[in-house]
């Protein structure tokens, strides 16, 4: 897309009217005019459960099944409405171990109380994380393909949609340049942030590094099909955490920064690959001047609201300031908002306050690392968080609450 033309191919993309109604009830129309059904249902419901309720969700990792959602499940009695998962990339080198987090396809699963035997020893040594390599054993890496763990993953998404789980999906994105599959180094943004050339040239159409950038949304479209070929809706939240300074598609503000980029993924998606089934779900970080984890403002890199279905942000270290919900329901103009990831849940009285939030997921093997088991549970017994048996999953994606809580 040439730089003059990118504002013509939004109004054609973007066009019809931004609500709808059926009924007495109002509803907020997907961006897409040519939503699928199921994509349209789906977004009504969680406009239903906004100021009411909150979805209860879990990430889990990709090629790893339902890992911690069966945790969770062994756990509480319960299962969380929202699945959801990354198709993610490969971790290797000496500098593996600082992805692990992140749940890259050929590495095992975090050792929870292993972690926090480190995280203390940093403490004791006045140190930040990540620790040295010593301080780890030695990895095991997993004799998969990120093609499989890929596809195992959406199986077994296939699966969790056919019990009546909601579905989320996300990508830590490779660097067009590299080759697919890429190392956690072509994610985050050390030594691989874009120059401002660099970066105009990528949301230029047409260019080589466009063209680049094209080859790995074909990657992932493939996958995404599947779903839609399904009539899964997918909530799809790509480029995650664009107002921080951690990911190549970071820190880039201003109508040329991020949100070219977001509009450009969206015409590719929606237009080229006719992906009808996704929710698009504009998803910052949480404002903070937290050390390693800085979010700056989301106006900076918002591209407005008739451009998003769902404002997302993500709070970890129970950062759950009164200010990162309500500046959200300043940008909405009435469109749902969620917690994209968390690491500690949201207390009851978090919830109350905040009354907007209309699903969270709690990130991987941060479930346990971050929560005390009693609170989980009290938090999944509680009236305002919805759980599985509390919905119910009709045809065409009509979902609905079961009776008052």
């Amino acid at each position: 897309m040439k730089r003059g033309g990118i504002y013509l191919f939004v109004a054609i993309v973007f066009g019809g009217s931004f609500s709808y109604s059926e009924g007495p009830e109002s509803y907020i129309a997907p961006i897409n005019p040519k939503a699928s059904e199921e994509a349209i249902n789906l977004y009504r419901f969680i406009q239903d459960v906004q100021g009411e309720y909150i979805l209860s969700g879990q990430h889990n990792f990709v090629g790893k099944g339902s890992e911690y959602t069966e945790q969770l499940e062994a756990l509480t009695g319960k299962s969380p409405v929202v699945w959801g998962a990354d198709f993610s990339f490969t971790a290797k080198g000496d500098k593996a171990m600082e992805f692990q987090h992140a749940g890259p396809a050929n590495l095992p699963a975090i050792d929870v109380e292993g972690v926090r035997e480190v995280v203390e020893k940093l403490e004791e040594l006045g140190l930040e994380w990540p620790p040295p390599p010593e301080m780890f054993p030695e990895l095991e890496f997993l004799d998969i393909t990120i093609e499989d763990a890929r596809e195992s993953t959406i199986e077994e998404a296939k699966r969790r949609h056919a019990m009546g789980h909601i579905i989320t999906l996300m990508w830590h994105g490779c660097y067009p340049t590299d080759a697919y599959p890429c190392d956690g180094l072509s994610v985050w943004a050390e030594g691989n942030l874009p120059s401002d050339e660099e970066w105009n040239e990528l949301v230029t159409d047409g260019t080589e590094l466009n063209e680049a950038w094209k080859v790995g949304m074909d990657v992932i479209a493939v996958y995404l099909k599947e779903l839609r070929d399904d009539n899964i809706p997918v909530l799809w939240r790509p480029y995650h955490e664009m107002n921080g300074e951690w990911f190549w598609w970071g820190h880039k503000k201003g109508e040329d920064g991020f949100k070219r980029l977001w509009l450009m993924t969206y015409d590719y998606l929606t237009n080229h690959h006719e992906l009808n089934n996704l929710i698009w779900v504009w998803n910052a970080n949480a404002p903070r001047g937290l050390p390693g984890e800085r979010g700056i403002p989301y106006e900076d890199y918002f591209p407005g609201a008739e451009y998003v279905d769902v404002l997302a942000c993500d709070v970890y270290r129970n950062d759950y300031k009164q200010s990162h919900h309500d500046q959200l329901v300043a940008l909405a103009e009435g469109k749902p908002l969620a917690l994209g990831e968390v690491g500690e849940m949201p207390s009851l009285e978090v919830l109350k306050e905040q009354p907007q939030w209309t699903w969270m997921m709690t990130w991987g093997w941060i479930l346990f690392f971050s929560n005390e088991a009693e609170f989980i549970k009290e938090l999944y017994d509680s009236e305002q968080v919805l759980t599985l048996d509390e919905i119910s999953a009709g045809e065409a994606g009509r979902y609905s609450v079961l009776g008052a809580k």
